[in-house]
């Protein structure tokens, strides 16, 4: 019978960690259940057996996504329970093993806030764990008194964007698979293939045959890449770091979400998942108790797009100058109209961030709809692609072997 190891709540607010023997997991939170006390965490106690972990070997440091979610909806049902502060950190840290990164994080915040720091600047610590908006509405939290109810929030909310990565990550991994298989192909004509139909062409027509434009043009990336294979590795490994790079710098990143939203099909998604983005975020912190210019701040630095970040960062000017944000937002063409309209019914009836989190919604769901329409448009565009390759290969063949025969006639 498999061992379980729990994190619960009793009738007195106590945090009790144990563990038991029982059939399966739901069968623990009905027995922890019956004792009057509340399962905040479960899980099946696997003796550790010797394994190597390639991140440890790595060093790397990374906490999951998945991983900050459940951390976050189990502190706000300890701290909801009535479950001090430090107590509730201290439990979760001593039941965090499958997530080494996070329970040093966990002991380092601790430590800050028994040195007597409040929790939101113990995270900041941590930019590559809690980002911007997680600090921020952490802090609104704690300054409100409701940290439960914003972590709640941050759970939610992490969990839907999350979930739109997820999607997206799934959308591009076909078109992905495709490009790297006929990257594939092509080398593997070029080097296996094209060589051994040359010298063919040769011995047929005899060594003074002149060969069509586009077969000499193919033998010729065939020499090329049979003999300089690793300048063709090199430059490609070169531009793609090099790449990467450019597109991490301000300019560069500006330039390629620029280019992003000139792409007619890219655009429509980019759009409808900045705009998701930033409904989401800028609710969440609205509704947190954070200040508009300081929620922008924040949103923009979290929407996902430089282009949007300046034009978020604009409407902040403008309402310094004493423009609402429905205002500002509706000089701008990168948000659609509904987006503005929504927002000044919000700021009429002082409820922004209820009416926010709808457009968020019906935001996410086009999103949804938006990737498919693009997987359908990709899927046959790389097949028409492969077909162009092999098509050209085909003919550099076929146009010689028939200008052949009608010479041998």
């Amino acid at each position: 019978m498999p061992k379980f190891v729990y994190i619960a709540v009793d009738t007195e607010g106590s945090v009790v960690n144990g563990s038991m023997e029982q059939v399966s997991r739901s069968s623990v939170i009905s027995s922890l259940t019956r004792q009057n006390m509340r399962p905040i965490s479960v899980k099946e106690d696997k003796k550790r057996k010797i394994s190597f972990n390639l991140d440890q070997i790595l060093g790397k440091r990374r906490v999951k996504s998945d991983e900050l979610v459940i951390f976050t909806r189990q502190l706000s049902t300890m701290i909801s329970a009535g479950v001090p502060l430090l107590r509730a950190l201290s439990a979760l840290s001593g039941h965090v093993q499958d997530s080494p990164a996070l329970k040093s994080i966990l002991t380092n915040i601790i430590s800050d806030i028994e040195g007597g720091s409040p929790l939101g600047d113990a995270l900041q610590k941590h930019p590559d764990t809690f980002s911007d908006v997680y600090v921020n509405m952490v802090r609104a939290g704690e300054a409100a008194g409701i940290l439960d109810d914003i972590l709640k929030r941050l759970a939610y909310q992490q969990e839907k964007n999350m979930t739109m990565r997820k999607k997206i990550r799934s959308a591009m991994t076909y078109p992905s698979v495709l490009i790297v298989i006929t990257i594939l192909a092509f080398f593997g004509l070029m080097i296996f293939v094209i060589p051994r139909i040359g010298g063919i062409l040769e011995d047929i027509g005899g060594p003074d045959t002149t060969l069509p434009g586009i077969t000499l043009f193919m033998l010729a990336i065939s020499n090329f890449t049979i003999s300089y294979w690793y300048l063709v590795f090199i430059a490609l490994g070169a531009g793609g770091y090099f790449g990467r790079k450019y597109i991490k710098t301000t300019n560069g990143k500006e330039q390629f979400h620029s280019l992003l939203l000139k792409i007619p099909s890219v655009k429509v998604i980019v759009q409808k998942v900045a705009v998701a983005r930033f409904t989401r975020t800028f609710s969440a912190l609205v509704g947190a108790g954070v200040n508009v210019l300081e929620a922008l701040d924040v949103t923009s630095r979290a929407v996902g797009n430089a282009i949007y970040e300046k034009a978020l960062k604009e409407a902040a000017e403008e309402i310094k100058n004493g423009k609402t944000l429905s205002n500002a937002i509706s000089q701008s063409d990168l948000f659609p109209p509904i987006v503005s309209q929504m927002l000044l019914v919000g700021e009429e009836t002082g409820k922004t961030d209820v009416v926010l989190v709808k457009v968020a919604d019906f935001y996410e769901e086009e999103v949804d709809v938006a990737i498919e329409g693009l997987s359908s448009i990709i899927e046959p565009a790389m097949i028409v692609v492969m077909g162009a390759v092999v098509g050209l290969i085909a003919a550099s063949v076929m146009v010689p072997i028939a200008g052949l025969a009608q010479n041998i006639q």
